[in-house]
């Protein structure tokens, strides 16, 4: 079991990962192209890019800037999400010795840092979802599902390296076993949204230049 979840589900998670969101944008954008011709005989390339920029930078849209909370919170979440997977130090050491492929990496302690503050980040917007009557009439059980199945890799992650609650094995394994599970569920559920952000920022983007104004 611990060989399997170490080794070929990690390149089965991989492969679904990449193939999965090649075929949702490959799909979204065909069928955007057949339902939405006056929005490409429209396209402003100039607005749509600002409006990506704009939405990703912190502070950078009028939504941001009235909710400083929330814009830290968030910030906090995605760069820490994306940032501690991609630069953690056991994560390249597995890739250098599996594949020879060296990839640069941060200190356990910088990764570790970085773990707290997207716990941290994550419990602030789960809370969120109760406090916030606004928000909590929109969120669906789904919704809690999701933000488990991002949480749990970076709590077993911090619990592995800290030695606690179960055995270090165990925790790697249940590591491993979270993180697949996470990358799995990329192309197909709301998480979607690491890439369709790009999309639909574009397309309100353009859609609001169309009609003389801005959403930032």
């Amino acid at each position: 079991m611990y060989a399997f979840v170490n080794g070929p589900l990690v390149w089965i998670a991989f492969a679904v990962f990449v193939l999965g969101s090649i075929w949702q944008i490959a799909s979204l954008y065909k069928m955007s192209k057949r339902t939405d011709k006056v929005f490409y005989n429209h396209y402003n390339a100039s607005a749509a890019a600002g409006s990506v920029w704009a939405w990703l930078m912190p502070f950078g849209s009028r939504s941001w800037r009235e909710h400083p909370g929330l814009t830290v919170g968030t910030f906090a979440f995605h760069v820490c999400l994306i940032v501690a997977p991609l630069l953690a130090l056991g994560h390249a050491t597995t890739l250098k010795f599996n594949l020879g492929i060296g990839w640069p990496s941060l200190s356990d302690s910088v990764i570790d840092a970085m773990t707290m503050v997207f716990l941290a980040a994550a419990l602030f917007l789960l809370v969120r979802r109760f406090v916030l009557p606004q928000v909590r009439i929109v969120t669906e059980p789904k919704d809690f599902v999701v933000w488990a199945i991002t949480f749990l890799p970076f709590l077993t992650g911090f619990l592995c390296y800290h030695k606690m609650l179960l055995d270090p094995d165990t925790m790697l394994m249940l590591h491993a076993l979270s993180g697949c599970l996470m990358l799995i569920c990329v192309p197909f559920t709301k998480l979607a949204h690491a890439f369709l952000f790009f999309m639909t920022r574009a397309f309100i983007g353009s859609e609001f230049a169309r009609r003389g104004t801005k959403t930032w």
